[in-house]
């Protein structure tokens, strides 16, 4: 039985995917695709319309053929991939650039630091979310990046909820940390029954409000502002934390799953939902990169497995805990809080 030879060629990709990536993210900066999208163009047009120089255009545009993030027609009119012209079109609702928006402004120079946050354990991100939020908040285009994060990072996940939850059985929901309100508007769009809304810090409620009334349902739908290290969190049916918890060290963690328990009532359940590590520790790459994430952006935040999750929950008092995944990378684990 023959043997493979053994080669170095996919150290050596893995090890410059950083160039693809940056292809990729600086088509978004240019904003390639929203170019395209209504309609093939040819090189000279599409490098004038987005504003590049001749040296480089045609070998970056052909790049993005390469990477199947652009099409190259028989008449050498460059065209967007299906994929990239549902998601990377700017004026299309399924956009999901605004996370790679957020790369583009934060994320890839701050991993650039990843041997020194390792080294010294400390975070490197000085306008981290975790660490920073006023510093975050107070420049309108970092805030901006954010907030269109978290929405194209939630989106997928909350139509997903919208439809493995048993809404049904509830009338309201609150989601804690939930910054646009990605989620609360996928549900109520599907259960005209739901009322509630997002609980975050007070500089979120503009970017919330322009997407409840972009969606109509300002009647349903409110913004509670406050800051869940002061106070109790506003009662509901059904509190969600998602992609939140990982951004804090366990005892953070713990002190919000238990005012999460004691805010909702008798048969009131919680969603909690993140890129979960495997229980192995082995598979789920995206779970793992974003615990790294954390290492990078605040002193204590870290990803986890569902396993972890659900032991938390039990402490903390909930019952009926189940994980359910949702999307390609991302899970929930729910929990009911029972009467007394």
């Amino acid at each position: 039985m023959s043997m493979q030879p053994l080669s170095s060629d996919g150290i050596l990709r893995l090890g410059a995917a950083f160039r693809s990536s940056k292809v990729l993210l600086s088509a978004v900066e240019l904003g390639i695709f929203t170019a395209l999208a209504g309609g093939p163009l040819d090189l000279e047009t599409l490098r004038e319309r987005v504003g590049i120089d001749t040296r480089g255009a045609r070998d970056f545009l052909d790049s993005l053929v390469a990477l199947g993030m652009l099409t190259r027609q028989a008449d050498e009119r460059y065209a967007n991939a299906a994929d990239t012209d549902l998601y990377l079109d700017r004026n299309k609702p399924s956009y999901v650039g605004g996370f790679l928006e957020n790369a583009i402004t934060r994320s890839y120079a701050t991993w650039g630091s990843l041997t020194a946050a390792l080294r010294t354990g400390k975070p490197q991100d000085d306008l981290s979310m975790v660490t920073n939020y006023s510093g975050l908040y107070a420049n309108d285009t970092l805030r901006d990046a954010f907030v269109n994060a978290m929405t194209a990072l939630s989106r997928p996940a909350a139509k997903a909820i919208a439809k493995k939850f048993p809404w049904q059985n509830y009338r309201s929901l609150i989601d804690i940390g939930g910054a646009q309100g990605c989620l609360p508007v996928e549900i109520a769009k599907v259960h005209r029954h739901i009322s509630g809304g997002v609980f975050d810090l007070s500089p979120l409620q503009p970017s919330f409000d322009r997407l409840v009334k972009d969606h109509r349902l300002a009647d349903r739908l409110r913004f509670y502002p406050g800051d869940f290290f002061n106070g109790p969190l506003p009662g509901a049916d059904v509190l969600v934390l998602g992609r939140v918890l990982h951004n804090w060290n366990l005892t953070t963690k713990q002190m919000l799953l238990k005012k999460a328990y004691d805010a909702l009532p008798p048969g009131g359940s919680i969603i909690v939902y993140e890129q979960l590590i495997d229980d192995e520790r082995r598979v789920n790459i995206d779970g793992l990169l974003a615990s790294l994430q954390m290492l990078l952006s605040g002193p204590g935040g870290f990803n986890f497995t569902g396993a972890e999750c659900i032991s938390w929950m039990r402490e903390t008092g909930f019952r009926d805990i189940h994980l359910e995944p949702l999307t390609a990378d991302q899970s929930m684990v729910v929990g009911t809080k029972h009467a007394n």
